[in-house]
């Protein structure tokens, strides 16, 4: 590749992803709606072999709502037991706070003072972190109100979609298309029933290690295993913390870190593997800069879209010879190109 080529490619690049930063409220739901109606499409078909497209857009949209409902009248129950508990929690938790204070003075010589002073500064930037993710959160009302009507536009309009591309490459087989909603389809089943899988697990152990609200933090970890590498830390961290609080050796606290690392082993070494497949896979070393930019263009939602936003760039860049190199750097096995392959880059 000729420094020219490169320096375009790189000015592209740059403008591809201010054009996210500053389109972020726009793209956000259009992405989501695009991969799940990639998911959904397939029972939107079945559907419309008995009624009109409409009507079974309408019902595939209507069983998903379902779906989330079960999920947040799980949630809600669950937090409202916790949320019983918080005044008992809280007193442990200044108990703790207090101990661990006195720890540190006998340690390494800081003072109360000096401590409080420490902690109001942690609690002030976590202040201003927690009044984003407050914007962010009054931001979900609206977006998970596009999400459904542009699910619907795009089962309702997908042939214009397809039109469009054969415009665009008329003498193009569009086999990659194919292979994409594959990948997807695979990647949110497939994420889904890892997380039900990871949740079931986390919940197992919690319970045997007698934590209390063992299910929600077991499926919130489970949850937070969408982020890969980092949401088993922040999944882990809570339990871990009202351990500390509520049972009287620290033991406990490294059983719940235990716990979460034999999962992620599980998650990571064979369940992951063999519920979505190989073709979404990317090494550790592109999951975790997909992770770094996503989570820098668009926060938490960037880090969870990263890693199929990987899949679909590997397959895009599969078609072309002069690219396909990258997908070797992507890519969680190692893939030998044919000599005919290598003629054509050089």
């Amino acid at each position: 590749m000729s420094l020219d080529r490169l320096y375009k490619s790189l000015v592209v690049m740059a403008i591809a992803i201010a054009a996210l930063i500053l389109t972020k409220d726009i793209v956000m739901p259009i992405a989501f709606a695009a991969l799940f109606s990639v998911v959904l499409l397939p029972l939107a078909k079945r559907f419309e072999k008995k009624t009109s497209r409409i009507i079974s857009i309408t019902l595939v949209l209507l069983i998903a709502f379902l779906v989330m409902g079960l999920l947040f009248w799980f949630v809600i129950a669950q937090l409202a037991s916790l949320t019983e508990s918080l005044p008992d929690l809280e007193g442990k938790f200044l108990a703790l706070i207090t101990s661990m204070s006195d720890q540190v003075n006998a340690i390494f010589k800081i003072d109360t003072s000096e401590q409080t002073q420490l902690l109001k500064d942690a609690l002030k930037n976590f202040s201003s972190y927690f009044g984003s993710v407050l914007l962010s959160t009054s931001y979900f009302a609206y977006f998970f109100i596009q999400v459904p009507i542009y699910i619907f536009l795009f089962l309702l309009y997908r042939e214009r979609f397809k039109d469009f591309l054969l415009a665009v490459w008329p003498d193009s087989s569009l086999k990659w298309k194919d292979e994409i909603q594959q990948v997807v389809r695979g990647y949110i089943s497939g994420l889904t029933i890892v997380t039900i899988i990871a949740g079931v697990l986390n919940s197992i152990g919690l319970l045997l290690l007698g934590i209390e609200h063992a299910i929600f933090f077991g499926f919130l970890s489970g949850l937070l295993t969408m982020i890969p590498y980092v949401g088993i830390s922040i999944g882990a961290a809570l339990p871990a913390l009202l351990a500390l609080v509520t049972k009287d050796s620290v033991w406990y606290a490294v059983g719940v870190v235990a716990v979460h690392g034999f999962v992620q082993f599980l998650e990571g070494n064979f369940i992951t593997p063999k519920v979505t497949g190989s073709k979404i896979s990317v090494n550790a070393l592109a999951a975790i800069l997909a992770l770094l930019v996503g989570g820098k263009i668009w926060g938490i939602t960037g880090m969870i879209l990263a890693v199929p936003a990987v899949g679909i760039l590997k397959i895009l860049l599969s078609y072309s010879p002069r690219l396909k190199p990258i997908v070797i750097l992507l890519e969680d096995k190692h893939n030998e190109l044919t000599p005919e392959e290598i003629e054509k880059i050089d």
